[in-house]
């Protein structure tokens, strides 16, 4: 009975027929998922842009937060991914229901939670950064309106763990493109205003993101519990069981771990570029960083989509075909690594001015672009192996090396940006990432003979 449901529209399974064509149908959508809570960022700079770059800088100081939320977020939505791929692979539907219930209860508890603290005490987070004081205050403004949409956050992007471990990651790239143009629609409305209405600015652009993702939330509600709803229509509020709740903590908090430390890690970089680039460093960081997002989100959406092929592969005692996924998501990406490497390089500072039109602003930001583009290839190959080791249910290997490097970036930051000023901080962050991907790809060749034994 199982079995014949694995071939229901509700669920895809990975471990039949063409590799590469299965690999690219469940990819595209989550690159194109990427893309667009990156563009829900960028769209916000473009006309939060308009207002200053004091307000871009307000706005990415929170922006910070933001990551590390979600970072929080992949507890239940990577664990979600893992369990659920594997459940399947292993003919387990019943199991994968429980595991879906679980994960749910657990990004409740932390979307609310998260949200009321920081409702609460945005000024606790805002003051770190020692901005001026009115920047300050509109990051404090903006921080308070967000908050409120943490409970969105958490379950959105739960719910999208839990497709994407169905082999279903199609679903979540349309509502997630139904949430951008909302945003899209609403963020010049109320953040300069329409007729008689007047604009709210950076607190405008945090109540269009809210609203988007309250929207994008109750369209997965609808489909979830539909008449034939994913996995049995599963109740989303349980009392979690012990043996289920641990095996997803241990599945996603070394992947959460690693993501909230790297954004702790980041905040205290912004921290030493305020120092010594001022609001130009800030600015530069942040927003560099959102358009850095496109080779990120493109690497990241492949190796999501790598991790819950091998976890349904793996399941299955198949691993040649998961290491001939793993090859063939090397060479596309190190392809499109070469080409945003040679756009950073050359075009830094007109891309830029596409989001931040001041002269000042866009020469900094051109710097930040050109020294980061040297490592664009090796943080592709970090994210497309941490997804191979994800699949497999290895979720630490990544997460070591990553806090590690990321953690030297801080005296190395202080170190250089004392001899170079502010330009320092970005050499940090390139040459650590040229450190991660290749440790990290080391450590799976090593890794993957003693996985051939077992498998075959």
């Amino acid at each position: 009975m199982e079995e014949h449901h694995l071939h229901t529209p509700a669920i895809r399974d990975l471990t039949q027929g063409g590799i590469f064509r299965r690999l690219i149908s469940l990819a595209l959508p989550l690159m194109a998922i990427s893309f667009i809570q990156m563009a829900y960022n960028l769209v916000d700079i473009i006309w939060i842009g308009r207002l200053g770059s004091k307000s871009v800088a307000a706005v990415g100081s929170v922006g910070m937060l933001m990551w590390m939320m979600n970072s929080m977020a992949l507890i239940s939505k990577v664990s979600a991914e893992i369990s659920i791929g594997q459940s399947i692979g292993a003919r387990r539907l019943n199991q994968a229901s429980i595991y879906a219930s679980h994960t749910t209860t657990i990004a409740i508890i932390l979307g609310i939670t998260f949200g009321l603290f920081f409702f609460a005490f945005p000024h606790l987070y805002v003051s770190f950064f020692k901005l001026e004081n009115d920047i300050a205050v509109e990051a404090g403004g903006y921080l308070r309106v967000i908050s409120l949409g943490l409970p969105f956050v958490f379950l959105t992007l739960n719910f999208s763990g839990i497709y994407i471990g169905s082999g279903r990651s199609d679903i979540p790239f349309y509502f997630n493109g139904a949430g951008l143009v909302l945003n899209i629609i609403l963020d010049p409305l109320l953040i300069f205003g329409i007729g008689p209405f007047p604009g709210m600015g950076a607190e405008g652009a945090a109540l269009a993101t809210i609203l988007s993702q309250g929207v994008l939330f109750m369209l997965f509600v609808f489909h979830l519990k539909r008449r034939n709803g994913l996995l049995a229509r599963f109740p989303f509020l349980i009392r979690p069981r012990r043996r289920y709740t641990l095996n997803i903590l241990k599945l996603g908090l070394p992947v959460a771990a690693m993501n909230v430390y790297f954004a702790f890690i980041n905040m205290n970089l912004a921290r030493i570029a305020s120092i010594y680039g001022g609001y130009l460093g800030v600015t530069s960081q942040t927003t560099g960083g959102q358009i850095e997002g496109i080779m990120w989100n493109t690497s990241s959406g492949f190796s999501t989509a790598l991790g819950s092929f091998v976890a349904q592969n793996f399941a299955a005692r198949k691993i040649d075909r998961a290491n001939s996924a793993f090859r063939y998501t090397l060479l596309m990406m190190g392809s499109l690594g070469i080409l945003v490497t040679a756009a950073f390089m050359l075009h830094g500072e007109a891309i830029f001015s596409l989001f931040v039109p001041e002269k000042a602003a866009y020469e900094a930001g051109g710097n930040y672009l050109m020294i980061i583009g040297v490592s664009q290839l090796f943080m592709m190959l970090e994210l497309t192996t941490q997804g191979m080791f994800n699949g497999l249910g290895r979720t630490s290997p990544p997460a070591v090396i990553s806090i590690i490097l990321n953690t030297i970036r801080i005296p190395m930051a202080m170190i250089m940006a004392s001899q170079m000023g502010v330009a320092g901080v970005w050499w940090a962050i390139s040459i650590s990432t040229l450190f991660k991907g290749s440790i990290l790809f080391v450590w799976y060749m090593i890794l993957q003979r003693s996985l051939s034994k077992h498998c075959n």
